[in-house]
């Protein structure tokens, strides 16, 4: 690699698949490796560089994959190791990449480590996971603390044969691993990662990463939630004390030999110096990590907030949570990322914009061109270059399958005895942020079941309501729809490489509440603090020769998040240089003084 060229994951764009709503090969209502096959074309023709693919690993199902019973096999709906190894061969053949989800905080209960590690305290894998004693009350026996699982409930399960009680984070059927354990962490290495890389794969999404390390002593979590018996710990379970060293100990005794592979980790309730901690280049830890903070919007997760309770954010706070992973990799060694949904959040055009049929389209094409501007590697979930949005809020529970849902809604409906109206404000927070919005089945066409599966198929989960007008063949005929203006963006982001993919960003509108308006400029460009290198003589710039010599192009990408036209409004420090309009979300044509309804305009400024 040349010393000034960047990593392939960089410059890369990702494109996350969740096989079970993906593409159903065999019309039994489960999508699987063949579907995610048969579309690599189609993939490739987007524009997309990486393909992302959720756990496909055997698994009892608990947490839909997350929950890993056998970390060499493949769960048997989703296909065989032939196929995952046909699709390896078929995504290199394309000149695509192809990483897993590595998810070695916990496993399945039915894992064969657990399986022997319940069994006593005295056996081989006695200490594989994090076991500890009662507290006994009244002769009774009780968790050893006051931790609430992430998805609900005590973080703690008794086990008969133990006479002691097991850790876990998220549902009871995931126990932690004991990573404070040398041989845990081996056998991880050996049976989760190089196994894979080995087959040729070219990296992971890490999930979870930043949960290894507990406060080993296990206090009791501060009182946040008064009335509740289990509180919110995350400060004793969350960037615990051992994590970098842990996160080196991978690079060097697993990873090393592999070369430049991507290890990108998910890390939310990280601030700024804790997120480069992980990503500094020196530090040799995680190629880079995918900060909450802008998924996290109006929920209120630190504190224990719920699904009801989600609200609506303002502009500003959008704009302040892009600008911090943004501002990352200002005079750092860091690297970021860019995303607006994955598989555990809400469609994006719900989220930040708005999915009403009559700028629905409109909003889709305006976040396409808002993020693909933005600086670090992009990724994008399944179904959002189409601009699939939420499910109805008059959708019932029984449409739902994520278990984290289901048990919001189920502490909605025990706590205020099945009233009506607390259920139906339980639904619309699930409506907003529930994470079976993103795991709908994908709209491939019009056709019965969207063209997932087989038209006489039942498929595992309800498809949306409006796949008839929201699919991907009825885009795929059109040049102003949404997957045509995808295609067109990540064309654009190529070509402005430098700009939009590897430059650095300037907020220029913080507190306007309508329109989100920033530059892009190459990374280290020479700046008096101005942009441009000129110098200010009474509140003009003043260009002089050296100065004019320092110039470099520069990007402004100005969004229109309302229904109401906006002014564009240029930086004053852009006086009298010249603007070119390489992009509007909407038409060129009718790109004039003012942005329309939810549109998007990129300019290049030279």
């Amino acid at each position: 690699m040349a010393e000034n060229t960047p990593s392939w994951w960089k410059t890369g764009t990702c494109y996350q698949i969740w096989p079970a709503s993906y593409k159903d090969s065999n019309n039994d209502g489960v999508g699987d490796i063949p579907g995610v096959i048969s579309t690599l074309d189609y993939l490739k023709d987007l524009g997309v560089d990486i393909i992302w693919l959720s756990p496909m690993y055997d698994s009892p199902q608990k947490d839909y994959g997350y929950d890993i019973s056998d970390y060499q096999a493949i769960y048997p709906p989703f296909g065989t190791m032939n196929d995952m190894d046909e699709l390896i061969k078929q995504c290199h053949t394309r000149g695509l990449r192809l990483i897993l989800d590595l998810v070695i905080n916990h496993t399945s209960d039915q894992h064969k480590w657990f399986q022997e590690s319940k069994q006593s305290r005295t056996n081989p894998k006695a200490d594989w996971y994090i076991w500890k004693d009662p507290k006994i009350i009244n002769g009774e026996h009780h968790p050893p603390n006051n931790w609430r699982a992430i998805f609900g409930g005590s973080a703690w399960e008794w086990v008969e044969e133990r006479q002691q009680y097991y850790l876990h984070l998220f549902v009871k059927e995931q126990p932690d691993l004991n990573w404070e354990l040398e041989q845990v962490r081996r056998a991880i290495y050996k049976e989760a990662i190089e196994y894979w890389l080995d087959r040729g794969i070219d990296g992971f999404r890490v999930d979870t990463c930043n949960l290894y390390s507990k406060d080993t002593t296990f206090p009791d979590a501060t009182i946040l939630l008064p009335d509740e018996q289990y509180q919110p710990a995350f400060k004793h379970f969350e960037n615990g004390p051992r994590m970098h060293e842990w996160l080196q100990e991978k690079r060097k005794l697993s990873l090393s030999k592999y070369g430049d592979i991507l290890m990108v980790g998910e890390c939310p309730g990280s601030d700024r110096e804790t997120v480069l901690s992980y990503v500094s280049a020196a530090r040799n830890e995680l190629s880079c990590i995918l900060d909450f903070d802008v998924v996290d919007l109006g929920t209120n997760r630190a504190t224990g907030g719920k699904k009801h309770q989600t609200y609506r954010h303002q502009l500003p706070e959008f704009k302040l949570a892009l600008a911090k992973t943004q501002d990352l990799i200002r005079t750092t060694d860091a690297w970021g990322t860019v995303f607006l949904e994955n598989h555990d959040q809400g469609r994006s055009i719900s989220r930040f914009a708005t999915h009403v049929p009559q700028y629905r389209e409109a909003a889709a094409k305006m976040l396409a061109l808002c993020i693909t501007a933005l600086t670090g590697t992009l990724f994008i979930y399944q179904g959002q270059e189409i601009g699939m949005y939420n499910h109805s809020e008059e959708w019932t529970i029984t449409d739902l399958r994520d278990i984290d849902s289901i048990n919001a809604y189920r502490d909605v409906e025990q706590r205020y005895n099945n009233d009506p109206v607390w259920n139906a404000k339980a639904m619309r927070g699930l409506a907003a942020v529930g994470r079976d919005n993103a795991r709908l089945p994908v709209q491939w066409s019009a056709e019965p079941n969207a063209g997932f599966t087989g038209k006489n198929a039942k498929p595992w989960i309800r498809v949306h309501d409006d796949y008839e007008n929201v699919n991907v063949a009825e885009q795929l005929g059109r040049d102003d729809s949404p997957l045509a203006f995808w295609k067109r963006m990540l064309k654009v982001r190529r070509k402005y490489q430098r700009l939009m993919v590897l430059g650095d960003f300037e907020m220029h509108d913080l507190y306007e509440q309508d329109t989100f308006t920033f530059v892009k400029r190459v990374k280290g460009a020479v700046t008096d603090g101005n942009g441009d290198g000129a110098a200010m003589q009474n509140g003009h710039t003043e260009h002089t020769e050296e100065s004019k010599a320092k110039i470099e192009p520069e990007i402004l990408v100005t969004c229109n998040f309302s229904d109401r036209i906006n002014p564009v409004d240029f930086p004053a420090r852009m006086a009298g240089r010249k603007r070119e309009l390489l992009v509007s979300s909407l038409d060129e044509e009718g790109a004039g003084k003012y942005l329309r309804a939810w549109e998007g305009r990129i300019y290049l400024v030279t």
